[in-house]
């Protein structure tokens, strides 16, 4: 325990360390908490998930390279979060980190007042991050707490946090007076309460308070059949190469030294490049079949602390093998899309022409390096993604800025019916890409989607009476009924979004939305509205029991 009387000056690597693993064990602990703080009364939320993820990675990374300067440290913990961002609420926790990562960059170590410089910087970056930013927000927590800290810089670490935890703590109680859809909830903002939890971390390692780390979200490693590469076998793909180069005094000036000189070399021999400096670490991945001159050329100027390299060749003969999938030629235009659901991801492929699904949707927002991973596998000069949720649109953007090998044009869908139309109406002969996407964007604005799931709260919203363990059915983030049988709270949306005057619905049946049940609905809504074409496919989608997109 630490010693109240001892106060603390310093802020160094080692510590820093320990505040990121205290933060992701905190919110570790209390994720499912900050999941229930959801605006709207369905069982979609996954704030905490998505934060707890996204600073798992940045943490996972920082801890690799143990004994590091305190720059090094948030320069990796910020490379960590990015690639594994998730959701609104953690592509902005990464740009904190990443802000905060900048106002450290070089620095051995600082005292209380560098470190309120750093979380200053991280306001200025997350306010950045986002085109439109909202107050009452995790954006709001953030930046009220570090103002309100500003009197303590000169301080103790201990004092500094003392009060940027209670400005934090009075910013969250207050961010529904900003935001009135909190308000009507009747809760705070999920996004700042996360922030919160990681900040109580720090302030356990401050204050010498360490417990276990919350052990990582386990991942399977996909078998590689050797076999596919033989004695014959040609390497057309390269070689995925990915390390972090601690740059040495005693090959470098470090004040001086221009990283981009290996950064020029890396463009010039080979493609998919993704290249960071952080303090006197160089975090690289790049595809190239000439690995050695890679690594020969990189050792001039530091050391490696990490180093992989796997057979793209390899990896590519498998994955098709795996997929049923023969190698594609590089075409003009691809399509990446997000659906969780057997029958949603055969519709968005074989009826619409995907070329990859990226697992994810409600509660399970796919990360950056998801995305990523998608696009290396679409063989195309332009890929459109479609990420088909408004909580994973961020995301799909920040994969954009750091994917090189491609252009990438993220039409920001924010339901099922909005990727489905414009997915639907993408021309594969359209002779500009940016006229496309933007002829695609205008045509998801214009999408009408409704969509039914179970209520998770009794609540009152937009004149509705909602019930825990009935139905509510919405359009948007506007509800339009609710009740407690699943077909008759549909049927009373359907009025509600006048599917009279429409000449199609599809319907899209969820998990829980039995093929009986969803014909009978289907049959009922034949006859009330007879002059509209009701096609019905299952989805087997979470969360929502139906999704109706009205054409």
């Amino acid at each position: 325990m630490h010693n109240k009387n001892v106060q603390t000056y310093s802020l160094t690597g080692d510590l820093f360390l320990k505040m990121l693993a205290q933060g992701y064990s905190r919110i570790s602990s209390n994720r499912q908490s900050i999941n229930d703080l959801n605006v709207f009364p369905i069982p979609d939320g996954d704030t905490g998930d998505n934060m707890c993820l996204t600073i798992e990675s940045g943490y996972s990374q920082a801890s690799q390279i143990g004994g590091a300067t305190l720059g090094e440290i948030a320069g990796a913990a910020s490379s960590g979060m990015l690639m594994g961002a998730r959701g609104n609420s953690g592509v902005i926790l990464s740009r904190i980190f990443a802000g905060m990562a900048k106002g450290l960059a070089g620095l051995s170590k600082t005292d209380t007042k560098g470190f309120a410089d750093a979380m200053d910087s991280a306001v200025s970056e997350a306010y950045g991050s986002v085109a439109h930013p909202v107050e009452g927000t995790i954006l709001t927590v953030v930046r009220e707490s570090t103002e309100e800290a500003s009197g303590h810089s000169g301080k103790s670490l201990e004092d500094y946090m003392s009060a940027l935890i209670r400005g934090m703590e009075n910013s969250l109680e207050h961010t529904p007076e900003k935001l009135q859809v909190l308000a009507d909830a009747g809760v705070v903002d999920s996004g700042g309460a996360g922030l919160l939890n990681i900040f109580y971390g720090f302030q356990d390692a401050v204050l010498g308070i360490t417990g276990a780390v919350a052990a990582p979200v386990e991942r399977k490693a996909q078998a590689v059949d050797f076999s596919l590469f033989d004695e014959n076998t040609e390497l057309k793909f390269g070689y995925c190469t990915e390390f972090l180069l601690r740059l040495q005094n005693s090959k470098v000036d470090l004040a001086t030294f221009d990283e981009k000189e290996i950064e020029s070399y890396i463009l010039g021999a080979g493609d998919s490049v993704v290249f960071f400096r952080e303090g006197s670490i160089i975090k690289v991945h790049v595809h190239t079949k000439t690995p050695g001159d890679i690594i020969s050329h990189c050792q001039r100027w530091g050391e490696f602390l990490t180093l992989k390299i796997e057979n793209m060749t390899l990896q590519h003969h498998n994955s098709n093998l795996a997929e049923g999938r023969k190698p594609a030629k590089r075409k003009e235009y691809g399509m990446v899309t997000v659906a969780s659901g057997a029958g949603l991801r055969d519709i968005f492929k074989e009826q619409l022409g995907a070329d990859e699904v990226v697992e994810g949707g409600q509660t399970m927002n796919p990360s950056v390096a998801d995305f990523i991973a998608a696009f290396d596998k679409v063989a195309a000069k332009h890929i459109f993604v479609f990420p088909n949720n408004s909580n994973i649109v961020m995301t799909a953007r920040q994969a954009a800025e750091v994917y090189a090998d491609a252009a990438v044009h993220v039409i920001p869908t924010k339901n099922i019916g909005a990727g489905y139309v414009a997915m639907a109406s993408f021309d594969p002969s359209a002779a500009d890409a940016s006229e496309l996407e933007q002829t695609l964007t205008e045509v998801a604005a214009g999408v009408v989607c409704g969509m039914v799931s179970p209520a998770s709260r009794d609540t009152v919203k937009d004149g509705v009476e909602v019930r825990k363990g009935g139905f509510i059915g919405f359009r948007g983030d506007e509800v339009l009924s609710s009740g407690e049988e699943r077909n008759a709270t549909a049927l009373a949306l359907l009025g509600a979004m006048e599917a009279k005057y429409h000449d199609v619905v599809l319907v899209l049946g969820g998990a829980d939305a039995s093929e009986e049940e969803a014909s009978a609905l289907c049959s009922e809504a034949g006859v009330k509205y007879p002059s509209t074409e009701l096609i019905y496919n299952h989805g087997g989608q979470p969360v929502f029991d139906y999704i109706f997109i009205l054409c």
